[in-house]
């Protein structure tokens, strides 16, 4: 859903596939074929946590703090390395509700990428805090239409989706990325704890490109 906010002049290359981890990023060669494309100016997007959190997955589990800052400050070296611009991103919550309110089921990882943003004087995007405020604002039930399959409560449907490509918008808009230049003309600026209507949600066109996300190479 990311691309829908950029101007034709941005791929987006989704390198993401299910149940990778840092760790598995780069001893499955994931990492070295970015690191093989990636060119000076370019932005390398970084969101980990969901696996990386499994202690039942010892051969990928890291502890948030040491390992885990360890491997996520192996990413933003080497993107610095090639001239690229390292971005973390924390995790996004799980629906898992107390009532009304989230409950954390991401441990201390999402403070831990916050740690690391900090000691490396990278950009940090809170994802974490905003899918908190946007499931919140929907309520226990009705978040359920952001989430796929109907009671899958790590994946998003197509809304979900979009509502969370917006919270990177605005995380590109906060951190004053040069990126930001290139977003939308009719881009309307988001606040998670406001979301779009689900009942309600379509993907309008942007100007000059079609709906259908492109990969870049």
């Amino acid at each position: 859903m990311l691309t829908r906010f950029f101007k034709p002049e941005v791929a987006v290359a989704n390198h993401a596939e299910s149940g990778e981890t840092l760790k598995s990023f780069i001893t499955g060669l994931r990492l070295d074929k970015i690191l093989s494309q990636i060119q000076p100016g370019d932005y390398l997007f970084i969101q980990f946590g969901h696996n990386d959190m499994k202690e039942n997955w010892p051969q990928t589990y890291v502890q948030p703090f040491t390992t885990h800052k360890a491997y996520l400050k192996v990413f933003i070296a080497e993107a610095r390395r090639r001239g690229a611009i390292p971005v973390l991103v924390t995790p996004m919550q799980r629906h898992n509700f107390d009532g009304a309110k989230v409950r954390n089921t991401l441990n201390d990882f999402p403070e831990s990428v916050r740690e690391t943003a900090a000691e490396e004087e990278v950009p940090l995007i809170d994802l974490t805090k905003m899918s908190i405020d946007f499931y919140e604002a929907l309520g226990p039930e009705k978040s359920w239409l952001a989430f796929s399959g109907g009671r899958d409560a790590t994946h998003h449907s197509a809304y979900g989706a979009y509502e969370l490509a917006k919270c990177i918008v605005e995380g590109i808009r906060s951190n004053n990325l040069a990126l930001a230049k290139f977003i939308v003309d009719d881009y309307q600026p988001f606040d998670p704890a406001h979301p779009d209507s689900p009942e309600a949600f379509d993907v309008p066109a942007s100007p000059g490109r079609s709906n259908v996300p492109r990969r870049g190479n």
